[in-house]
């Protein structure tokens, strides 16, 4: 039985990339970006939880990345 580890592994790194303040943060609190601040705030959550969906969108659905094991 082949399971498809694809969309696991691609929504797990693009959860610590697009963690708020790791590596940047989107809308910063002074500025519009900020680089490697470790800050977040409700709305950078929000903006980042969106640009999450829709990367995981394209990369899942449209694109259809596939990682089989088994």
């Amino acid at each position: 039985m082949s399971q498809d580890w694809g969309p696991v592994i691609i929504a797990v790194v693009l959860f610590i990339l697009l963690s708020p303040g790791l590596l940047f943060q989107l809308p910063a609190r002074s500025r519009v970006v900020e680089f490697g601040n470790m800050n977040t705030s409700g709305l950078s959550i929000l903006v980042h939880s969106i640009i999450f969906f829709a990367i995981l969108t394209i990369l899942v659905i449209a694109v259809g990345v596939h990682i089989h094991t088994g």
